[in-house]
C-alpha cells in the first residue's frame, strides 16, 4: 500500500479557509464547524486505511506539534492584559483595551458652574480638548482634591469609541497579564463605591488590586456629566 501522502487541497482546508484558519469556506454558513464538513470526516477516514510508514509518523508528528503551539498560544490569547496604578493608597487596574495613552500632569481649566469635585474642567493632550474627571472622588477614595497640582503624577486617557476621559493618578505601576484563574469575585458590598466599580480582586505582588469595570465607569462619566 502506498505511503501516506495528504493532499493539501483536503488536509489543510481547515487550517487555512475554515474554523482554523481565516473563515472564508463557503461551506461554513451550511456545516457551521469543519467537523461537521464532508471533506474533514473523509479525511479523518482515511487515515485508518493508510499504511504506518516512517513519513506519515513524520507528517503526524509535525502536526502535533502545530496543534501543541496552537493550545499555547489559545491560552496566552486567553489572559488578560491590565493596565496597574495607585491612587492614593489603593492600587486599582484597567483593561489594556482602554487605555489610550499615559502622559504627564496638564493644566486643568476650571469651566464656570461645571466643575465640581467630579468633573474637574478641560485640559489639553495633544491639541485636543478632554474632559478632566477625578476617579479618586467617583470610588469615594480619600485623596487630596488639588491632585494635578502635585508634583509627580501622571493623567491616564482611557475611553471607548464614543468618548475620551482624562484622570490623575499617585503612580502607573506598569502592564501585566492575569489568567482567569487569578480574577477572583469581587466581594458584594455596596456601601463602599470602589467596591461597587470593581469586578474582580487580583493578588499582584503580595498586594490586594481592584480590577475596575471599565464600561460601568465610563456609563456612568457619560450619565452624571455628559447627559447635565
Amino acid at each position: 500500500m502506498k505511503a501516506f501522502e495528504p493532499e493539501q487541497s483536503s488536509i489543510s482546508c481547515w487550517n487555512e479557509i475554515g474554523v482554523k484558519g481565516d473563515l472564508s469556506c463557503p461551506q461554513l454558513n451550511s456545516v457551521i464547524h469543519c467537523h461537521n464538513c464532508p471533506v474533514y470526516l473523509e479525511t479523518g477516514r482515511s487515515l485508518f486505511n493508510q499504511e504506518v510508514t516512517l513519513e506519515s509518523l513524520e507528517y503526524w508528528t509535525g502536526i502535533m506539534a502545530e496543534t501543541v503551539t496552537q493550545v499555547i498560544n489559545t491560552s496566552i490569547k486567553e489572559t488578560i492584559s491590565l493596565m496597574i496604578f495607585r491612587i492614593s493608597q489603593e492600587l486599582l487596574a484597567l483593561p489594556v483595551s482602554s487605555l489610550q495613552e499615559i502622559v504627564v500632569p496638564r493644566i486643568v481649566h476650571r469651566l464656570p458652574n461645571r466643575s465640581n469635585q467630579l468633573f474637574l474642567g478641560l485640559t489639553n493632550i495633544r491639541g485636543e480638548t478632554l474632559m478632566c474627571v477625578s476617579l479618586a472622588h467617583l470610588l469615594s477614595l480619600n485623596v487630596d482634591s488639588d491632585i494635578t497640582k502635585e508634583v509627580g503624577q501622571k493623567m491616564i486617557v482611557v475611553g471607548n469609541t464614543e468618548f475620551r476621559w482624562v484622570f490623575p493618578v499617585d503612580e502607573v505601576l506598569g502592564v501585566y497579564r492575569f489568567g482567569p484563574q487569578e480574577l477572583k469575585q469581587a466581594p458584594v458590598v455596596i456601601t463602599k463605591a470602589t467596591e461597587t466599580y470593581t469586578q474582580y480582586v487580583l493578588d499582584w505582588q503580595g498586594q490586594k488590586v481592584n480590577f475596575l469595570d471599565a464600561e460601568l465607569i465610563f456609563y456612568t462619566l457619560n450619565t452624571r456629566i455628559l447627559e447635565i
